[in-house]
């Protein structure tokens, strides 16, 4: 898959390694935004039952 992702990449290696930071951070940011926010509705880390006695 990464060899995919640097091969569709245009441009020479300096460019190309700008755009994989420039993505990582993208779906990075994207995570932390949307996703993780969503998950956590469902798995309220407050509910827990593991080691309560």
């Amino acid at each position: 898959m990464y060899g995919a992702l640097w091969r569709v990449l245009p441009g020479p290696v300096w460019l190309r390694i700008i755009l994989v930071l420039i993505l990582a951070a993208a779906v990075v940011f994207a995570l932390f935004t949307w996703v993780f926010p969503l998950v956590d509705a469902y798995l309220n880390p407050i509910d827990v039952t593991v080691g309560e006695q």
